[in-house]
C-alpha cells in the first residue's frame, strides 16, 4: 500500500476528498512553524502526522504515559515479577475506517500488524444467534442478508416495518440525517419503524452500545449514520481487523518510531513526545500561543491542536479565559461524556473450548456486552496461554452507571460478569484466575439525542487553535476510531492552509444512501411534516 492511502480499501464508490495543493515543506523558507498537540490519542497522533510531514515542528503532550488514549496498551507487572500486556479494552478495525488506516499505514506500510476475524457472533439472552460470516458486501443485500438468516427476524418482520419511516435509515445523507434524525432517541425511531423487539436487542442495541449508552439515550441519528457506515453505505463488509500485538508494541510504537526518526524522505518536520505531563491552560500571545502545564512550565506555539478527552477539553478551555468567544465556551462547556463503563481482562489457568470466538457480542445478557479471547489473535496473549496451558479472556461492561460506582459496587459487577462467562462458557467455572485487572473509565462522549448541532467544529475563534477528537462535530459519515482520525486529519488540513502547505487526501464511505429513490421517499416525507 503507498502512502498516502490510495490504495486503502476496495469499495469503488467511496468518498474522496482531495488534498488541496500547496507546499510540501511549510518550513522551506528557513523558519519551521511549531504546533503544540494537546493529547495523543488516534485524533492527536493524526493531527501531529499531518502537520510535521509538511515541515512543522511538533510538540505533543499528553496527560497518560503511553500513547493512543482509549486505544492506548502498557505493560503491567505481577507481584511475581510477570509482565503481561493491557489495553483499554477492545477495537474494531473496520476496513471502512480510511482514514485511521492511512495514519496507521505511516508506522506499518502493509498493514501486517492487523488481522481480518474469521467471524464475530452475536448472542442474547434467548440463545438466539447471528452471524456476520459469508455476508455479500454489495449493500443491500448484506443487510437483507443479514436480516432474513438472522433468528430473531423473519420474512414477516421485514413486511410489517414501516417503510415510509424508516426511509431514513436507508437514505442516510450526513449531515442531512442529523436535520432529520438527531431530535429522537434510537429506541423511539426503531420502535416507530416496527423493528421486531429481539432483532433490536440482538443488532442494533449492539451497534448502539458501541457508543457506551443505552439506545433510550443514543441519538437516531447516530444509529443510522453507523447503519449507513457498516451496512448500506459501504461494500468493504461487516467483517474487521483486530490489533496482531498489544496496542503499544504494535499500532503506536511504529508510528512513534516514524514520527520520531530524523531525516524520513517526505517528512520534513519532527515530533517530541511528552508523557505525563498535564496541560492546565492555553493562552494567547502576539506571537501565537502559551501552552502552560500543571507544573507551570511554558511551551510557546504558533498554533495548537486540542485533542484532548471530554472532560480535558473541557477543563483546558474554562482554565484559560482568553479563548475563544462566549458562543464557542458555551459549546465546550456542554459537552458531556457517557456513562460510565468496565473492561474486566482475566488470565485463566486453563485454556477456553476450541470452538470459542475470538469476540462474541451480546445482547440483553446484563452486565456483559462481550467476549473477547485475546489469545485467540494477540501475540502476547498467545504465548502466555501457551506457556501457562491457560486463557486470556476480556469482559466488557458499557454504560454501567452515570458516575464510576464506588468500591462494592465495582466488586459486585466483577462478580456478576464473571457469572456470565462461566454461563456461556462453562469449561471457564473451574478455572483459577491466576492475574486479573478491572478498568472503570468514563471518558467517551456522549451522543445523545440532540447533541451534534451544539457539538463544537475542527475550528475555533482563532485562526490557529482547533479541536479534534471523536467527540467533535464533523459532517461527514464517519464514527468512534474513525471520527477521531478524520478529525485529526482535518485539524492539520486546516492548519496548514495558513501556511500555504499542502493538503492531505482523505476518505469516506459515500456521503448518502445508495437508493436515489429512498433517497427521494425520505427527502419528500420530512418536508411534509
Amino acid at each position: 500500500m503507498n502512502q498516502d492511502g490510495s490504495r486503502l480499501g476496495r469499495d469503488p464508490r467511496r468518498a474522496q476528498y482531495p488534498a488541496a495543493p500547496g507546499r510540501l515543506d511549510v518550513g522551506d523558507t528557513g523558519r519551521q512553524p511549531r504546533a503544540i498537540v494537546v493529547g495523543a490519542g488516534i485524533a492527536g497522533l493524526a493531527a501531529a502526522t499531518g502537520l510535521a510531514e509538511r515541515g512543522f515542528q511538533v510538540e505533543v503532550i499528553e496527560r497518560e504515559r503511553y500513547l493512543g488514549g482509549r486505544v492506548g496498551g502498557w505493560t503491567e507487572q505481577w507481584a511475581d515479577g510477570t509482565r503481561v500486556g493491557m489495553n483499554r479494552g477492545f477495537h474494531a478495525f473496520f476496513a471502512q475506517y480510511y482514514n485511521l488506516r492511512k495514519l496507521l499505514t505511516r508506522g506499518d506500510p502493509e498493514l501486517r500488524g492487523l488481522r481480518r476475524m474469521d467471524d464475530y457472533p452475536l448472542i442474547d439472552a434467548q440463545g438466539h444467534r447471528d452471524t456476520f460470516r459469508g455476508l455479500p458486501r454489495t449493500p443491500p443485500w448484506n443487510a437483507l442478508a443479514f436480516a432474513l438468516r438472522s433468528p430473531t427476524f423473519r420474512l414477516g418482520d421485514l413486511l410489517r416495518i414501516n417503510a415510509r419511516a424508516a426511509a431514513p435509515l436507508a437514505a442516510v445523507s450526513v449531515p442531512q440525517i442529523y436535520h432529520w434524525l438527531d431530535d429522537m432517541d434510537a429506541h423511539t425511531f426503531l420502535r416507530d419503524i416496527n423493528f421486531p423487539d429481539a432483532a433490536r436487542h440482538l443488532a442494533f442495541e449492539v451497534f448502539s452500545r458501541s457508543f457506551f449508552a443505552e439506545p433510550e439515550h443514543t441519538s437516531a441519528a447516530e444509529l443510522a449514520t453507523m447503519f449507513h457506515i457498516y451496512f448500506l453505505g459501504s461494500s468493504e463488509g461487516l467483517i474487521f481487523d483486530v490489533a496482531r500485538e498489544n496496542f503499544d508494541v504494535g499500532l503506536w510504537q511504529p508510528l512513534a518510531e516514524y514520527l520520531t526518526a530524523a531525516h524520513v524522505p517526505g517528512r520534513p518536520g519532527t515530533v517530541r513526545f511528552h508523557t505525563g505531563v498535564t496541560v492546565d491552560r492555553v493562552e494567547p500571545t502576539a506571537a501565537g500561543f502559551a501552552v502552560v502545564d500543571d507544573t507551570g512550565a511554558s511551551l510557546p506555539a504558533d498554533a495548537v491542536v486540542l485533542a484532548a478527552d471530554v472532560a480535558g477539553l473541557r477543563r483546558i478551555v474554562a482554565a484559560s479565559p482568553a479563548l475563544g468567544d462566549d458562543a464557542w465556551r458555551i459549546q465546550v462547556a456542554e459537552l458531556g461524556t457517557a456513562p460510565a463503563f468496565a473492561v474486566y481482562r482475566l488470565w485463566l489457568d486453563r485454556p477456553v473450548g476450541a470452538d470459542r470466538p475470538g469476540f462474541l457480542g451480546t445482547g440483553r445478557l446484563d452486565p456483559l456486552d462481550n467476549i473477547s479471547v485475546l489469545d485467540r489473535y494477540e501475540r502476547q496473549a498467545t504465548a502466555w496461554a501457551r506457556e501457562n496451558n491457560g486463557s486470556v479472556v476480556e469482559l466488557h461492561a458499557y454504560a454501567v452507571a452515570e458516575r464510576t460506582p464506588p468500591a462494592a459496587t465495582r466488586q459486585n459487577l466483577r462478580d456478576r460478569l464473571l457469572a456470565r462467562l462461566h454461563d456461556l462458557y462453562p469449561e471457564t467455572s473451574g478455572a483459577r484466575v491466576l492475574g486479573e485487572t478491572v478498568l472503570w473509565r468514563q471518558d467517551c462522549p456522549r451522543f445523545a439525542p440532540g447533541d451534534f448541532a451544539r457539538r463544537p467544529g475542527v475550528t475555533t475563534p482563532h485562526p490557529r487553535l482547533v479541536l479534534a477528537g471523536d467527540g467533535i462535530r464533523v459532517d461527514l459519515p464517519v464514527a468512534l476510531m474513525e471520527r477521531a482520525a478524520t478529525t485529526g486529519w482535518i485539524a492539520a488540513n486546516t492548519l496548514l492552509r495558513q501556511w500555504g502547505g499542502a493538503g492531505h487526501t482523505l476518505q469516506t464511505v459515500p456521503g448518502h444512501g445508495r437508493s436515489a429513490m429512498l433517497r427521494t421517499l425520505a427527502t419528500r416525507d420530512r418536508q411534509l411534516r
